[in-house]
């Protein structure tokens, strides 16, 4: 084995060769499990006797290697979610609260909800694939056959799904349907650029069927039967199929609602072709304001939530003002068109002047007066009395201007837009098509695009509420005919709910100072940091930035001193040659360290990096990596537009989390007053996965896993970080045995907390989860919660932590206010009735002080507790490590593991994303021959700086 200790079969490192691990545990070259089996007490490893003679004619068998083989997964039952402990929770001050939940009654419990599958076909057997086609043949259907189909109401999906109160009458349902007046249906005519256009006035009086019209082969097929009854079972806690299956039959009755005014659909939100409800975000870009309906079964009955919601729309109107307003240029023909036909594929278009909609499959490869195309023309009739068709070659804009008798400006030279198939392209002139309204964005959104987004979102709580109230009497949901048949009404009145606000856990600073943080902040004025750090062998780069360096430095110095932390004078100040400016990202970094190279004694321990931009710029990722990967050199990125003390603290925050000091500290954390933490060496993960925006499809996702470490605290962590295939949710690296090792998050993270926790393993381990759906809380805890126990079974078998896992959402729509004033929820804010599950383990929580807008609880989905916390100390620990956060003096809206996990997905996600800052990025994931997305691995961090809070 190559430098390995000797082994016995069970595993036992031979007493003879020194154990390296309690010195050495980065020597990676042992096997991983060693380090783990210790012998209890100091006694020595056991002897075992030598093994019984072999009797003759046996062939003995060779025994599994379990030291390089996973454990072999036995059969054991699926994990699902806990219920509710008994007890009252009682921590707090008692609140009285309003939450956007509108109590729902159901009356018709006796009933069945009838699923019937859809089958929607052209005449010819076709599959109708185009969206919205299916919603209006419905409706058409429901128009013409009302009498065959019992009169019932229906609620359809706008896909596959319809559903009734009560069977329909018929076994056999099968219909034809003929739509008229199909604007976006192109009818074959004589005279179209390339493919076919509206039809003249003569050619219309020749069709036998009215303009326009399809016809469609619709086939109902009986699905399944819903109970309604089982809405009431999941409200007395025995939740099964069917009553979500209900719930989402009355979920999709609302989608229909909303789509008969003419909404876009988004999911459960509604969004209105009203420009009172568009905000400008820039890049030609909009915020489309909305609203989310959805019913929900909760402990204090069934109910219906509503809430604002915004989605991103591309603005309506002429094309070419989309794309000059998008690609920020200043007229047409400096339009970037390998670009424009990337943004515009998929996307409606209504052409001028016959007013018929179309969808861009993209643009014409040469401009508009010398895209060529065969234009078919009658030629009366032979003597043979056929018709004559004369074949003619003709550019684009030369048929509409004299065929059409249209006039043309600035298109003669830009590309045509194509709405036509493959194999018979349609062109039309760029300036006759104009972009239809609520179309949505999916690109991902810069900088200022998502600041803009937010700031322009924002709404006081009073504000929140008078909308909410005026969108329940707008939909008139009493009015709609499902819903009154399924016996369902709604409420009007926000429903009133108890709360408690937990008091802000003590916090400890420099000098021995402790404090109780004021509604959710505190300060540093004439405070030190409880653990500062040294500032030494450090320079500055500056990427033209536009500040007095000196001034710069000298301030921060002087503040630093002020705060405990002794900040030596740089050893130089290295400002970018302005010739580079105008390079590459990488070219610059490369420039820049050379220079540092050049003129440094060694290596820096810290580099404060000052750029240009705030947080948009092109040289952040390829600095961090050149910094973090490459040379393990802490750095600290500022764009100085501001200066004050304020600003120069925060930064020192972050510079002192990352050369490894503490900014404060929970009281607790130094002595054994925390619940089942303080007193058993205890771990906390945070996880998290950053997924690609809605328009990247191959942008591999990034999984991140941050750790507490130096038990008993719970305010130092650090992470690891994996890439893995695009749009996977569940993490898939947390174990990965290679050989006699194991790759995965896991074990970096348990030889972590081990090495720097007086070399104790975790006997409990607490997981908070960020970003799944309840509908993945399952793979959570089969799936990643048994990838982490074999990690810790492959460390040690005989090691059995306890766990606790924590789901923390934040993408959810419930809110709460005060009745009697206009302010957000105190910090603290913690509820657990009415509006929380009827049966599993959950809870809101609003940790921070909501200052702008309304203020969005976390909630927290309680999936395992092996532990065995009472409800009122989990409380309790969720809201202390939300005071944890180094980067800032307020508490956080989430736990700290769950932010530093989203922030080290996010700054390392930055490593890959520069190697071309085009939408077809070489970072993204390729195709292997056999046609798997290839994941490109991430750089790993430097050994100087992969235990640090680089991610601060």
């Amino acid at each position: 084995m190559g430098g390995h200790p000797v082994m016995d079969p069970i595993g036992i490192t031979d007493p003879s060769i020194p154990n390296p691990w309690p010195e050495d545990l980065s020597a990676s070259r042992f096997p991983l499990r060693v380090f783990f089996m210790e012998a209890q007490d100091g006694a020595d490893p056991e002897v075992l006797p030598p093994p019984p003679p072999i009797p003759p004619n046996v062939t003995p068998a060779k025994a599994d290697d379990d030291r390089v083989s996973p454990p072999k997964k036995s059969s054991k039952p699926k994990r699902v979610p806990m219920a509710r402990p008994q007890g009252q929770t009682r921590k707090g001050q008692p609140i009285s609260l309003l939450t956007n939940h509108f109590r729902v009654s159901v009356r018709n419990v006796d009933d069945y909800f009838y699923h019937y599958s859809v089958s929607l076909k052209y005449e010819d057997d076709r599959p109708v694939d185009g969206k919205g086609i299916g919603r209006r043949v419905i409706d058409k259907l429901h128009q013409t056959y009302d009498t065959e189909l019992g009169n019932k109401d229906f609620a359809y999906d706008g896909e596959k799904s319809l559903f009734t109160i009560g069977s329909l009458p018929n076994i056999n349902n099968e219909f034809t349907v003929v739509l008229e007046d199909m604007s976006s249906t192109k009818t074959a005519v004589n005279g179209s650029p390339g493919g076919n256009d509206s039809p003249g006035e003569n050619d219309r009086k020749r069709m036998r069927r009215p303009f326009h019209t399809k016809t469609f082969k619709v086939e109902l097929s009986f699905a399944a039967k819903i109970p309604m009854n089982s809405i009431a079972l999941a409200l007395k806690g025995q939740e099964s199929e069917n009553s979500q299956e209900a719930l989402r039959v009355l979920d999709i009755v609302l989608r229909q609602h909303a789509a008969k005014k003419g909404c876009l659909l988004v999911r459960q939100s509604f969004f209105q072709n009203n420009p009172s409800n568009f905000t400008d975000l820039g890049g030609g870009v909009l915020g489309c304001r909305g609203f989310h309906s959805s019913f929900r079964a909760t402990q204090g009955g069934l109910s219906l939530n509503i809430d604002v919601s915004t989605t991103m729309i591309v603005r309506p109107g002429p094309v070419v003002d989309f794309l000059i307003e998008n690609q920020n240029v200043r007229d047409p023909y400096q339009i970037d068109w390998s670009r424009a036909k990337r943004m515009l594929k998929n996307l409606r278009i209504k052409v001028a002047p016959s007013n018929t909609e179309y969808k861009i499959v993209g643009l014409s490869e040469l401009p508009c007066n010398q895209q060529i195309f065969t234009l078919k023309q009658r030629n009366g009739r032979n003597g043979n009395g056929e018709l004559e068709v004369q074949d003619t070659e003709i550019t684009v804009f030369e048929y509409f201007v004299k065929h059409r008798r249209i006039e043309l400006g600035y298109s003669r030279e830009l590309p045509c837009i194509n709405v036509g198939k493959p194999k018979r392209p349609t062109y039309f002139p760029i300036e006759l098509c104009s972009l239809v309204s609520l179309q949505r964005y999916t690109k991902a959104l810069s900088t200022l695009q998502r600041s803009s987004l937010v700031e322009k979102s924002r709404q006081k709580p009073q504000e929140r509420m008078n909308v909410l109230s005026e969108a329940l009497k707008h939909n008139n949901y009493d009015a709609d005919p499902m819903l009154r048949a399924s016996g369902v009404s709604i409420a009007a009145q926000f429903t009133q709910i108890d709360g408690r606000v937990l008091p802000a856990p003590r916090l400890k600073v420099g000098n021995g100072e402790d404090f109780f943080p004021r509604n959710g902040r505190w300060n540093f004025n004439n405070k030190k940091l409880i653990e500062p750090s040294t500032v030494d062998k450090w320079a500055v780069v500056n990427f033209s930035a536009r500040c007095d360096v000196r001034s710069l430095i000298r301030d921060l110095i002087k503040c630093g001193n002020m705060k405990g932390i002794s900040i030596e004078q740089p050893f130089d100040v290295f400002d970018e040659n302005p010739s580079s400016r105008r390079d590459p990202p990488i070219a610059r970094v490369e420039n820049m360290f050379e220079q540092v190279k050049s003129k440094l004694p060694g290596a820096p321990r810290f580099l404060l990096c000052l750029l240009a931009e705030r947080k948009n710029s092109a040289i952040y990722g390829p600095w961090k990596r050149k910094c973090l990967a490459e040379f393990g050199i802490v750095t600290q990125c500022m764009a100085p537009t501001r200066v004050n003390d304020q600003y120069l603290t925060n930064v020192l925050l972050k510079i002192n989390a990352k050369l490894g000091g503490m900014n404060s500290l929970l009281q607790v954390e130094h002595s054994p007053a925390m619940p089942l933490i303080s007193k058993v060496p205890t771990i906390i993960l945070g996880m998290d996965v950053s997924h690609g925006s809605p328009g990247q499809s191959d942008v591999p996702s990034i999984a991140a896993v941050v750790s507490s470490r130096q038990w008993p605290l719970i305010s130092r962590y650090r992470a690891t970080v994996r890439t893995q295939s695009p749009k996977v949710e569940m993490i898939d690296s947390l174990f990965k045995p290679s050989d006699s090792d194991d790759l995965g998050i896991i074990r970096e993270l348990l030889i972590d907390f081990y090495t720097s926790s007086g070399k104790r393993k975790p006997e409990q381990i607490v997981i908070f989860r960020d970003g799944v759906s309840e509908s993945q809380f399952n793979q959570v805890l089969n799936i990643e919660l048994d990838q982490i126990i074999e990690a810790c079974k492959f460390l040690d078998e005989k090691w059995s932590p306890k766990f606790t896992v924590i789901i923390a959402q934040k993408n959810h729509h419930t809110k709460f206010f005060q009745p009697s004033s206009p302010d957000n929820v105190p910090p603290g804010t913690v509820v657990d009735n009415k509006v929380c599950h009827p049966r599993n383990y959950d809870f809101y929580m609003c940790s921070h002080a909501g200052m702008i807008g309304t203020t969005r609880p976390t909630h927290y989905h309680v999936l395992l507790d092996e532990i065995g916390f009472s409800a009122d100390d989990l409380q309790e620990l969720v809201h202390s490590l939300s005071y944890v956060y180094q980067r800032s003096t307020t508490a956080i809206s989430v736990v700290a593991p769950v932010c530093y996990a989203h922030l080290a997905a996010s700054q390392m996600g930055q490593f890959m994303k520069f190697d071309d800052m085009s939408e077809t990025s070489s970072s993204h994931g390729g195709v292997s021959s056999a046609g798997t997305i290839v994941v490109p691995e991430l750089p790993r961090l430097h050994e100087k700086v992969s235990s640090s809070m680089f991610f601060c």
